[in-house]
């Protein structure tokens, strides 16, 4: 079943895409309803949309938008064993719309993390946005309860010129900032 692992894998990979944007120019889920990482699922009448859904619709103001140069100063990281990732992915754009939006991953399952955002050349008022997450990594929608995981509003207010975004464990975010 399509956890939120599944849409946090996601993310990331979006991440990966949308940071060599020069060069990919396209890209897309090979299948979507009722395989492995499907965005639906359905059984006869009924339909359930995934975390990986979730994603993907999160995500729709990077689409034709402007990558822009993002750095992320003293970053967390997790380990799992021997493996160690950073803890925090961060992607940003200009997207059609006009607006600058930011997307963040914490791929920790334990901790929040703070993350102060400069936007250099901007003066940032605030965020809004929304946010994906769970009491449990492997928690996932089901025909009999297709509301465990969705996402919800998030939002925050800049203080002293300095905006500060807490991104809970396991989560997606991504959020328009208020300029």
């Amino acid at each position: 079943q399509n956890s939120l692992r599944d849409a946090l894998v996601a993310a990331l990979n979006f991440h990966i895409f949308h940071e060599h944007a020069e060069r990919v120019t396209l890209t897309t889920i090979a299948q979507m309803v009722n395989v492995l990482q499907a965005m639906i699922l359905t059984d006869k009448e009924k339909m359930v949309l995934t975390p990986t859904y979730y994603t993907f619709q999160m995500y729709v103001p990077f689409q034709d938008a402007k990558s822009l140069p993002l750095a992320i100063n003293d970053n967390t990281s997790y380990t799992l064993g021997a493996v160690t990732i950073p803890g925090v992915s961060a992607t940003a754009a200009r997207a059609k719309d006009g607006k600058l939006y930011l997307a963040l991953v914490n791929t920790d399952p334990h901790k929040a993390v703070d993350v102060a955002v400069n936007v250099n050349g901007t003066k940032v008022n605030g965020a809004a946005g929304k946010v994906l997450t769970s009491a449990t990594m492997d928690a996932h929608n089901t025909f009999q309860d297709p509301q465990v995981i969705k996402p919800a509003a998030f939002s925050t207010r800049a203080a002293g010129g300095k905006l500060s975004i807490k991104v809970p464990a396991k989560a997606v975010m991504v959020v328009a900032l208020e300029e």
